[in-house]
């Protein structure tokens, strides 16, 4: 009986513990709703963002993906994002995927133009960068030579070694 209570009060230790550790992840890493407007932008692809990634500007997160669709019209994803109600964007910003570090999370990053006239709700930015798909990057690289075209070099723009090497003089 004592190994049984023994184990018993364990258990609710460690279960007690992975509570109190969920609690802190859920508060640290700001997946609470944010409150704003919406904004709209068109991207080629959006590979690797997905529903509640950072829209950032400046690296300070100002706000998440909240639905993203397929254009029927020109088939490109249509992101719709939600900014927080505080922070106004101009017009003529920019918007792109990035990516944190070689191998980290993807997000929106968001560069301010100097336009005075702000960006209204479900408004669309016009200037936009898609993914960079390092695999097709690398694949491109690894498949033809190194960025080098062997077919389109011409003879001219090539460089010979001589024959025999220059000859230095002997002293007198």
């Amino acid at each position: 009986m004592g190994k049984n209570l023994f184990e018993t009060i364990m258990g609710t230790l460690v279960l007690m513990l992975a509570a109190g550790f969920m609690s802190f992840a859920y508060q640290s890493s700001n997946l609470k709703p944010v409150e704003g407007y919406p904004i709209k932008a068109k991207f080629d692809t959006v590979a690797g963002i997905g529903l509640g990634s950072d829209v950032r500007i400046g690296g300070i997160k100002i706000g998440v993906v909240g639905d993203m669709e397929l254009d029927p019209a020109t088939y490109k994803a249509l992101l719709t994002m939600q900014v927080r109600s505080g922070i106004k964007i101009p017009v003529d910003s920019s918007a792109a995927v990035v990516s944190d570090g070689l191998l980290g999370n993807k997000y929106i990053k968001i560069e301010p133009g100097a336009d005075d006239k702000m960006l209204a709700g479900n408004e669309t930015i016009t200037y936009t960068q898609s993914a960079v798909n390092l695999e097709e990057l690398i694949g491109k690289m690894v498949f033809s030579g190194g960025g080098v075209d062997k077919n389109s070099a011409k003879p001219s723009d090539t460089k010979t070694a001589p024959a025999t090497p220059p000859q230095i003089p002997a002293k007198p």
